[in-house]
């Protein structure tokens, strides 16, 4: 089983091993007890990261996800009753993944808006999901979206951000089977078949979750998917004069 120190760690340890920046902080909601973590990545120094597209990444940690790390399925059982093989609780394929909420931002320093920017953030914005989307094997969802803010001469872009969330299997077996159609096995990895879920009484510790066996693999992927996606926001940069007032107010 793995811990949210684990996680963490493999996350933090996957975007060093491809060359990008992370501050990392930690957090504890004490009303929800979830352990809540997010981390700033951004490609270069730390001085000229102002300059280029950036990325936070996010998750919670649940308790139930704390549970399930110290005593595995058969912890849930002790809230209710004593542990049973023939438990529907055993069942890991119930518990939801965990989520990576992923949110890109390119400054552009308000940029004036006027028809031509307007057309070119467009095309910038429809070419970036396009790109991003190419470029990342594990999320789920791509969103772009522009800020705005008045200056002024009217309104102006701020900020184009990008939404991702990704999805990685914790305690369900199978649940890493979805990201490799090709059946595609990672070392340490029991696949449980629908035909053994129903027979608990031959269960065995092989039968049980290992996500750190196969949590370091896709973690790598998700922090190359990150470096591909911040490369490709620098590279559809608009090319309108960013923090210029030259160009005046928006067109009526």
């Amino acid at each position: 089983m793995v811990t949210y120190e684990d996680i963490t760690d493999m996350l933090l340890s996957a975007i060093e091993e491809v060359g990008l920046s992370a501050h990392p902080e930690f957090w504890l909601n004490t009303q929800t007890l979830e352990r809540e973590f997010a981390c700033t990545v951004h490609a270069g120094s730390c001085e000229e990261a102002e300059n280029h597209a950036a990325c936070t990444v996010s998750c919670a940690w649940g308790p139930l996800d704390t549970v399930l790390s110290i005593d595995g399925a058969e912890g849930i059982c002790d809230f209710f009753h004593e542990p049973d093989d023939a438990c529907p609780h055993l069942q890991t394929d119930e518990v939801l993944p965990l989520t990576l909420d992923l949110s890109y931002t390119q400054p552009l320093r308000n940029m004036p808006m006027n028809r031509a920017t307007l057309a070119e953030l467009q095309t910038t914005m429809r070419l970036l999901k396009l790109r991003a989307s190419e470029h990342s094997s594990r999320a789920v969802e791509t969103q772009p979206n522009l800020a705005l803010v008045t200056g002024e001469n009217g309104l102006q872009a701020d900020v184009l951000t990008l939404q991702q969330r990704v999805e990685l299997p914790l305690w369900d077996p199978e649940g890493v089977s979805g990201f490799h159609a090709s059946g595609e096995r990672l070392s340490g990895h029991t696949t449980l078949g629908q035909r053994h879920r129903g027979d608990y009484g031959d269960r065995d510790e092989r039968d049980e979750p290992h996500p750190e066996d196969w949590l370091p693999h896709l973690l790598a992927e998700v922090a190359a998917d990150i470096a591909r996606v911040l490369d490709a926001l620098d590279a559809v940069r608009p090319a309108g004069r960013m923090g210029s007032e030259a160009d005046g107010p928006p067109e009526e």
